[in-house]
């Protein structure tokens, strides 16, 4: 089982920064694809990113192409989601997930066996 604690989220101005945080606990984290997904108040949680278990591949929703980029670090057991050229609609609480099935990296919820609580994430303009 792994469990995960995300962290790094705030307040931030459109147009800044922010980086996320999901340190992992257990001794396989790299066996596991990892996923950022978000969900804001009544709307559905959705896609953000995700990387493969080695860090060879990562995965990026339209809506986030070009701003925010996965990584990880398999030493630290820890998955980080840079976030720039944030925008209102960015706002949600971000989940990291772990999904053991390494062969393909989901970009959908369901395959996620693992859950972190979340960390709100709130861009003002």
């Amino acid at each position: 089982q792994v469990q995960m604690v995300e962290s790094g989220g705030g307040l931030v101005q459109a147009g800044g920064s922010l980086r996320l945080s999901c340190a992992a606990s257990g001794r396989t984290f790299s066996m596991y694809n990892m996923g950022w997904f978000r969900q804001a108040p009544g709307k559905q949680r959705e896609f953000v990113a995700a990387i493969s278990g080695v860090g060879g591949s990562t995965y990026y929703a339209d809506s986030v192409k070009g701003r925010f980029t996965v990584s990880r670090d398999n030493v630290k057991n820890t998955v980080y989601l840079q976030m720039n050229s944030l925008k209102p609609e960015d706002t949600a609480l971000y989940y990291c997930a772990a999904d053991r099935n390494t062969g393909v990296v989901a970009t959908t919820a369901r395959p996620y066996e693992y859950w972190g609580q979340g960390t709100q994430v709130t861009v003002f303009s």
